[in-house]
């Protein structure tokens, strides 16, 4: 608030600023998977983030780092598997509890020991692409291990019967 002499003259609003592309981001990603929000900021920012993220998503503020931790850890317990992105110091114990833990940095090259993965904040958005590039891997390699036990059941089939030498 700014005033003069005991009279109001006007008032800032800091509202919070989301990484770029973060809408397409939690749009493709709430379509397939359950989010949340631990936050050990204030809710200040709730109603914006309910509109962006859906009302089914759990949204938790003023977190401790040991909060963050045991909601980590309770999704866990009731056999989810939990994927945890986070940008900060005290998100290191829930990344390293959960089982994929990526920490999102602005400086690719920061040292996270407590991750599986570093991700430059720049492309966060494209985690819903590798995402869908390893659910294609996967297949392929199962395609590929399923051709080969045919292939050798087939070659088995003639070796054994004398039709094809080694």
């Amino acid at each position: 608030w700014i005033g003069i002499e005991g009279k109001v003259l006007g008032h800032f609003t800091l509202v919070a600023s989301y990484r770029e592309k973060m809408e397409m981001l939690i749009g493709a990603l709430s379509k397939e998977y359950p989010l949340s929000v631990i936050s050990g900021d204030n809710s200040a920012d709730r109603n914006r983030l309910e509109n962006l993220m859906g009302r089914n998503s759990t949204l938790l503020f003023e977190q401790s780092p040991e909060q963050k931790l045991a909601y980590i850890r309770s999704l866990q317990e009731k056999g989810k598997k939990v994927m945890m992105i986070g940008d900060g110091l005290n998100d290191a114990g829930a990344l390293r509890q959960s089982n994929v833990g990526i920490a999102v940095s602005e400086k690719s090259n920061n040292f996270t020991p407590a991750s599986d993965a570093i991700l430059d904040a720049a492309q966060l958005h494209v985690l819903p692409r590798f995402f869908a590039l390893s659910k294609s891997n996967r297949q392929i390699i199962v395609s590929a291990f399923v051709l080969s036990i045919v292939y050798n059941l087939i070659g088995l089939t003639f070796a054994v019967q004398g039709i094809l030498s080694p």
